[in-house]
């Protein structure tokens, strides 16, 4: 099965394609198209790749399926000794996305190192 974590929001999240996940609020309308680029990790065939500290290439792309808020947060300040509190809530804006696809991009090959030349070859016999 693939999969992999990507970085979002300042959490990560482990998804394959056609999950559905809940992240902090991304810009655009439900139907759009977006791109998670912060690849942490890369699992495909068994193969697992590792990123230092992110892959290069590699980007999931989702679709944004609603805009809307999380439950309720209850948050309650109270001060000592004087018996005085304050009560507030919070919901926090997500995303819902739905994941379409893992894209890899195509691997760049290493770099062919040369072997440093000697004096001889350089044509400096001394």
């Amino acid at each position: 099965m693939d999969y992999a974590v990507v970085k979002t929001g300042g959490k990560q999240y482990r998804v394959s394609p056609g999950d559905l996940i809940d992240v902090e609020k991304l810009p655009g309308q439900s139907g759009s198209t977006v791109e998670l680029l912060n690849v942490l990790l890369l699992s495909q065939a068994g193969k697992v790749t590792i990123g230092k500290p992110e892959i290069e290439g590699v980007k999931v792309v989702g679709e944004v399926e609603e805009q809307k808020k999380g439950k309720k947060l209850v948050v309650f300040k109270f001060k000592s000794k004087t018996r005085q509190g304050t009560k507030t809530g919070h919901r926090q804006q997500l995303t819902s996305l739905r994941i379409k696809e893992i894209v890899t991009g195509k691997e760049k090959a290493a770099p062919k190192r040369r072997a440093a030349k000697t004096k001889q070859e350089n044509g400096d016999g001394s």
